[in-house]
């Protein structure tokens, strides 16, 4: 089976979150009224593609939220599937009309409704709705490929990444800048704190967050006391029961991958799963 074309994007809003306005933009290729999004890069991340795409296409930067439902259509007989989140208007560099697209609207969501192309695109209104927009990431990254542990003769916790784990770092940290995050925390792992140092900023080391010195009550309360966007980075043995710890959900991730749990308040109103 052909793989499906991947796209990203995302539903662009702003203003008061009971009241918010959306950005709707006109091809003029398609002759269509729908949301900023495009084909991913060869090797890019889905994340960092519709971060892309939405500064292309609008000239603005957004932080983004919780994921919306992803659209499947057929283009060119061949599936397409367009992954989108919400994201917040955090700058914007101005709208410059260009031949993709000529034209870009904010409108409160009926009116966009009403304008929009294709029911998909209402059906992402839909979903905009029914869960808070303002919401606080937590990003829970499981480090990077290290190698084997059975073949490393040092001391474990210095183990480093290993090629592809270090490609892997390379992506996570595309993917980041989505979430915004003013936090960077990690077991003090050598591998774990490797896999966040691509991002470019302090890393604040916790004991707390490693295999040894992990607590089933001790670590849960210590990253639901982060009250700010942030990454943390643990490990294969802590972060399945941290993560049910704070939302409930039975989350296992691959060498790499991370989950993003949006928080609103006290609740976890959306958690998901990445692969770097």
């Amino acid at each position: 089976m052909t793989d499906p074309l991947r796209a990203a994007g995302a539903v662009v809003w702003r203003g008061a979150e009971s009241h918010p306005e959306v950005a709707v933009i006109h091809r003029p290729a398609y002759d269509d009224w729908t949301f900023p999004k495009g084909k991913l890069k060869t090797g890019e991340h889905v994340i960092a593609a519709g971060l892309r795409e939405v500064r292309e296409e609008t000239g603005m930067t957004v932080a983004l939220g919780r994921a919306l439902p992803p659209v499947h259509y057929i283009s060119r007989d061949r599936l397409k599937r367009v992954d989108y989140w919400t994201g917040q208007a955090v700058a914007d560099d101005g709208f410059v009309p260009g031949e993709e697209v000529d034209e870009l609207r904010w409108l409160p969501l009926e009116k966009a409704k009403a304008l929009l192309t294709y029911e998909w695109d209402a059906g992402l209104l839909r979903a905009l709705a029914v869960a808070p927009l303002e919401t606080v990431p937590l990003v829970l990254v499981r480090h990077a490929s290290a190698g084997s542990r059975s073949e490393w003769t040092g001391d474990d916790a210095r183990r480093p990444l290993d090629t592809d784990g270090a490609s892997q770092a390379a992506t996570l940290a595309t993917a980041l800048p989505a979430y915004r995050p003013e936090l960077l925390m990690s077991s003090p792992s050598a591998r774990c704190v490797q896999t966040l140092e691509p991002y470019g900023a302090e890393i604040k080391i916790e004991s707390l967050l490693s295999e040894e010195s992990q607590d089933p009550r001790k670590t849960p309360a210590l990253v639901r006391e982060i009250g700010v966007p942030a990454a943390v980075c643990s490990h294969g043995k802590v972060l399945p029961g941290l993560i049910h710890a704070l939302s409930g959900k039975d989350v296992h991730l691959r060498k790499g991958a991370f989950a993003v749990l949006h928080r609103a308040g006290e609740q976890v109103v959306s958690v998901e799963r990445y692969t770097a």
